[in-house]
């Protein structure tokens, strides 16, 4: 018969329709929720997301002046010219001033040595908000003399107490507190550069301001309230671009942080995301086994006179109500979850926020359940309107469904079009919308593929021969009504997720590791002046350590570009990271060689200046983007006061991610040698002792050369990557639990498909173990499959990270992959064997009284 196409041009009678769905659910009620109950978690972490973000947004509107601790802020990295300092100091009705840089520390009760981020302040900053320590007064108290705050988790790493006494430079400092938190600070700064702060008075006395050293200066200024500080910056804004300055305000404080914060709101947003689609594919599929059900009902209202789109339209009600009532639930439990953000944020968070009920997310997360509960259930429920009254004779739900239908096409396209949509509004981008869209539709591809492949190689290998047992098993995976594709799609979904997290940690951690591996250099010195160069090597040497690497590096900056001034080309830019490129200080190096690093992308590599009037230079590809250059061009540059006539000679390509020095503009030998320099010293150190003991003697007689020890930077970096996995496994634990939850749902509903076979198994004499070992060996062989699927999936996803991305060899820990591979095994078969006790816990004939 043809099938018949929806009619709604005669009278709909919605009051019906109403009444018929909710009859038709009382039976079947339980199992409509646990259709829709795959979504619930998926909407809860969306409404939790988005509750928080709006909460965020408030946070920042409330706290951005307690971030900045200022009205105005101007900053730079170079001294400020004598004639800009006059208008610097008119501004204000309260001024401070900082400079902040990096530089060892010695602490004088156990000689350990670290390096952190000194802040040396004057007057009373900040203005909003506080330095908070303890004791309290010690905020104020250590301006008065040579007294330090020492950031908390630098206070216990080496067991120091207030009162001890901290080595900076020539002058020792008296601990007067503990630094609790200081405006803008956050705990993965903390991790990366511990605070110390000393009084600006005694800055000098430390030795430590060189030539060539690398300091932020910073000034703070308070005004009363009738000042327009965002008009009065922006005036100021073309004479301190000038002098290599940029200025901040509560104002594009708010912006910055809003735009960083809501960054993190869209990917939490996608984490929340792919737990919903992974749920819709749990409606989808119990769906279609709960229409294939119901195809004898339908096929009686039809033989009752009841039109195809009526029918339809029974059914849709149906799961639009479950739909609704499971967004209901899921946004609640987000609403409850929001609170949990801010603990598992806390480290990444500069201020606190104070969480409320969002209802525009409860909203927002209802709408959407709504939505995608009657979406993707439209596969299955458009399918109905081929059901004919013949089908009471011939209850085949096969034959209902054609093998081509338009209308499915069509539904395919709104749900793709959907997730596409929902993409760019979460990343603003087309392609990036695109691309995630690709990557997820590529996952559901190899997983369905592998799933299809899987029934159809069980199909030809089982064999009469084979024990009874394992025929049975074996047959139920590509047998009518199987959950095969279901069931690999959401195991093996869930565990790539889980595992690619797990191996780029791997991946980033190993190649540290093998950075201060071997004879690798493990420890960098910088900041040595060049009448210090000889006395670190010896030093060195001293230690039986090997001298791997000097770098001698120059200041530059560029001052003519085919001759056009700086001043020129801003006026003709509207490009921002163009600007900056134009003004920015540059550290460059001159060497006759490339290193491992660097890969020439046009032009050729000239080591050897022949013409000093005409500087042969390569320029880092990315940096020559931003310039808009390309080989033959022009630049001058300023070298510490002196032009330099350069031509790029060639365009490098760098891989930034290997721990060494690398360089933006690179410099041939034969033309920096004289210029003032400072240097830089690799070494390897055998063990953390020596490391330690050379690291006393250089800062005791250095106390202005800088060291990193590639071992704590190891530390560091595993310590930020488990914060930052912290929460991607927080959020990714909905997708897990959804997965758990697709799993139950599909299992249940292959329970109720199952009954017939395990009960006429029953009567025909099987025993209870029988059937257990059965069902234990298909689940055992879907869950073991999906999770190997799902595995090689990261592998495939972390690989082209390492190639492509991180540009690093493909080195993983894969013992985590084998704990979740079998995890995900006994996972899904404890499921499948929990939910077949209904069935053999009870005689045949009542199984058959109560569900058939």
């Amino acid at each position: 018969m043809p099938s018949e196409t929806l009619n709604f041009s005669r009278s709909i009678r919605i009051g019906w329709l109403l009444r018929m769905a909710w009859r038709d659910s009382r039976r079947n009620r339980s199992r409509l929720f646990l259709f829709i109950s795959s979504i619930i978690l998926g909407i809860a972490a969306l409404v939790a997301i988005y509750s928080f973000g709006y909460n965020m947004r408030q946070a920042i509107n409330d706290q951005a002046a307690t971030l900045v601790g200022a009205d105005l802020v101007i900053s730079g990295n170079k001294p400020v010219d004598k004639t800009l300092q006059p208008l610097l100091d008119s501004l204000g009705d309260e001024r401070s001033q900082e400079r902040d840089f990096a530089s060892m520390v010695l602490f004088s009760k156990s000689n350990d040595t670290r390096l952190v981020q000194i802040r040396a302040l004057q007057g009373n900053y900040p203005y909003y908000g506080s330095i908070e320590t303890t004791p309290v007064k010690a905020a104020q108290s250590f301006k008065s003399g040579a007294y330090a705050l020492v950031e908390k988790s630098l206070m216990q790493q080496y067991k120091v107490q207030v009162n001890d006494s901290v080595k900076i430079g020539k002058v020792t400092f008296t601990i007067a507190g503990i630094l609790n938190d200081a405006p803008g600070q956050t705990g993965v700064a903390a991790s990366i550069a511990p605070i110390v702060y000393i009084p600006l008075q005694y800055l000098d006395k430390t030795g430590l301001v060189e030539k060539g050293s690398r300091i932020n200066y910073s000034f703070y200024y308070k005004f009363s309230k009738d000042v327009n500080v965002d008009k009065l910056a922006d005036q100021l804004d073309n004479k301190l671009d000038k002098a290599g300055l940029h200025y901040e305000t509560i104002k594009t404080r708010k912006q910055n942080t809003g735009r960083a914060f809501d960054d993190l709101n869209r990917f939490l947003s996608l984490v929340g995301f792919i737990a919903l689609l992974l749920g819709c594919i749990g409606v989808a599929s119990a769906t279609q086994i709960y229409i294939r059900e119901k195809v004898a009902s339908i096929a009686v209202l039809r033989c009752l006179g009841v039109k195809a789109s009526e029918a339809f339209l029974i059914f849709l009600i149906q799961i639009a109500g479950i739909g609704l009532i499971g967004s209901v639930i899921g946004a609640a439990l987000g609403s409850a979850i929001q609170y949990l953000l801010p603990l598992v944020l806390k480290d990444f968070l500069p201020f606190d926020v104070e969480v409320s009920v969002s209802w525009l997310a409860l909203e927002q997360g209802i709408v959407l359940g709504v939505i995608i509960s009657v979406l993707f259930a439209l596969l299955p429920l458009i399918s109905i309107r081929n059901i004919s009254p013949l089908n009471t004779l011939r209850a085949s739900y096969d034959e209902a469904t054609p093998k081509r239908d338009p209308l499915r096409w069509l539904v395919y396209l709104l749900i793709l079009a959907f997730i596409i949509v929902f993409a760019h509004l979460q990343l603003n981008s087309w392609p990036a919308s695109l691309a995630f869209t690709a990557a997820i539709l590529i996952g559901f591809l190899i997983l369905t593929l592998m799933a299809l492949l899987l029934m159809r190689i069980v199909k030809l290998l089982v064999q009469g021969s084979w024990s009874y047992l394992l025929r049975q098993g074996f047959a139920n995976l590509y047998r009518p009504n199987n959950q095969t594709i279901i069931l690999m799609v959401s195991i093996g979904l869930s565990t790539a997720f889980i595992c690619i997290l797990i191996f780029v940690q791997s991946l980033l951690i190993k190649q540290v590791s093998l950075s201060a591996s071997g004879n690798q250099p493990n420890i960098i010195l910088f900041d040595i002046q060049t009448n210090q160069e000889k006395g670190i090597v010896d030093i060195t040497r001293q230690y039986k350590m090997p001298v791997i690497q000097q770098v001698p590096i120059v200041t530059i900056r560029i001052e003519k570009i085919n001759n056009k001034t700086i001043t020129d080309l801003e006026k003709d830019s509207t490009s921002a990271s163009m600007r900056r490129a134009l003004t920015s200080e540059y550290r460059v190096t001159y060497r006759d060689s490339l290193v491992s690093s660097e890969k020439i992308t046009a032009g050729k590599w000239i080591g050897e200046a022949a013409d000093a009037s005409e500087i042969p230079v390569s320029f880092d590809e990315r940096l020559a983007n931003q310039l808009h250059l390309k080989v033959n061009d022009k630049v001058v540059f300023n070298v510490q006061g002196t032009p330099m006539n350069a031509t790029i000679a060639s365009l490098r390509k760098v891989n930034w991610n290997r721990i060494q020095t690398n360089f933006r503009i690179l410099f041939p030998t034969g033309v920096l040698e004289q210029a003032p320099q400072f240097h830089v010293l690799f070494t390897h150190v055998p063990s953390a002792k020596v490391s330690g003991q050379y690291q006393q003697a250089v800062v005791r007689k250095y106390p202005n050369v800088s060291i990193v020890d590639l071992g704590l930077v190891l530390t560091v970096l595993d310590e930020i990557l488990n914060k930052i996995s912290y929460v991607i496994r927080f959020m990714s634990g909905f997708s897990i639990a959804t997965g758990i939850i697709v799993l139950i749902a599909s299992v249940r509903i292959s329970k109720y498909q199952r009954i017939k076979e395990s009960v006429l198994l029953r009567t025909l004499g099987g025993s209870r173990k029988q059937i257990l070992i059965i069902t234990m060996l298909e689940y055992l062989f879907l869950g073991a499959l999906s999770a190997l699927t799902g595995i090689i999936i990261a592998l495939l996803g972390t690989w082209l990270l390492a190639k492509y991305s991180f540009e690093t060899p493909f080195l993983i820990n894969y013992k985590p992959a084998i704990i979740m591979f079998g995890i995900s095994s006994a996972l899904t078969v404890i499921i499948g064997l929990l939910n077949s006790r209904g069935v053999l816990n009870r005689p045949p004939l009542e199984v058959l009284r109560s569900d058939i």
